[in-house]
């Protein structure tokens, strides 16, 4: 049986290979993690503008800011996931804009 031998060269030109490959790999996890966390966060944002904007409309039409989220949720279609998203609601009184804050879960 013939035993295969590489010369210095070989093997050297074979590490290169291999430590190219790995940081492309690298380099492709990472870009994916950050699009992900860039999307999370403009998601985040475009349900704190819809909670913001459902709260307004329910002061129109009810003459008060809702109590709660859930009674957004209820009444006025705001869909939440709470599995990627915590939010929270502080109503100061039922004539003042609540506050509102909207986080990704971390990963």
């Amino acid at each position: 049986m013939k035993k295969w031998k590489r010369s210095p060269r070989e093997a050297i030109s074979h590490l290169i290979f291999l430590g190219a490959f790995v940081c492309v790999v690298a380099l492709f996890i990472s870009g994916v993690l950050i699009f992900s966390k860039k999307a999370d966060a403009r998601g985040a944002e475009t349900l704190r503008n819809a909670i913001r904007r459902a709260s307004v409309q329910c002061y129109a039409i009810e003459g008060r800011y809702p109590p709660s989220v859930e009674y957004l949720e209820e009444n006025y279609g705001i869909q939440i996931d709470r599995n990627r998203y915590d939010v929270f609601y502080s109503g100061f009184a039922s004539n003042f804009m609540p506050d509102i804050t909207v986080n990704p879960h971390e990963p």
